[in-house]
């Protein structure tokens, strides 16, 4: 997996562009800026953008040519993000640290993902925030017709509303709803993709 991405993020162009993720950016706009997470951050536009708005930026992914991407963007927009080369396995943040975190099309795998967004949770403040973008099972379909979509092929590495509602059962549901969107993300994120998109506050 890890040389897949690295294989991906070595190109010279952004595999899903420089611009930020459309919902993360219409999220952002409601929240007083404070620290914030992205887990599996890749080539790190949204962790860039996030810190063009003045959040103390924090990121991991298991890519190392993610992360030179990373810098790159983040050295042209002149800002700074702390970005850890790590599985989530291998990090440690501290307990209640984060005002929010950003999982933005974050597919673990499946055996683990519902184990993940617990750990994430621990590092959240309460009454902080979950902005969650991701492929829904309905998307496998969408992805056969259009593999430039991109998304997992594995149907357990997508989501429902339901997985959601029970890997965040602590949280208020702000928002929680299963969209059909164009996506227009660079070059592996083109075309009708079935999505999640959740907002949670931490209780």
């Amino acid at each position: 997996m890890k040389e897949k991405w690295n294989e991906r993020y070595s190109q010279v162009d952004f595999a899903y562009g420089e611009t930020s993720n459309e919902f993360l950016r219409s999220s952002l706009k409601h929240i007083p800026v404070g620290k914030i997470l992205f887990p599996a951050e890749g080539e790190g536009r949204n962790a860039v953008y996030a810190a063009t708005l003045g959040w103390d930026v924090f990121a991991f992914d298991m890519s190392e040519e993610g992360k030179k991407k990373a810098q790159l963007l983040a050295d042209k927009h002149q800002v700074s993000i702390d970005y850890q080369v790590a599985e989530l396995d291998q990090i440690s943040y501290e307990q209640d640290q984060f005002d929010a975190i950003a999982l933005i099309y974050a597919h673990f795998s499946a055996a683990t993902k519902s184990d993940c967004h617990r750990v994430l949770q621990s590092y959240l403040k309460q009454g902080g925030l979950v902005i969650f973008e991701a492929f829904s099972k309905n998307h496998l379909p969408l992805r056969r017709n259009n593999p430039s979509v991109g998304g997992p092929d594995d149907l357990d590495m997508l989501f429902s509303i339901e997985e959601i509602k029970s890997d965040f059962d602590n949280f208020e549901i702000i928002q929680l709803r299963e969209n059909v969107i164009e996506l227009n993300e660079g070059l592996c994120h083109v075309g009708t993709g079935s999505v999640i998109r959740f907002v949670g506050r931490k209780k």
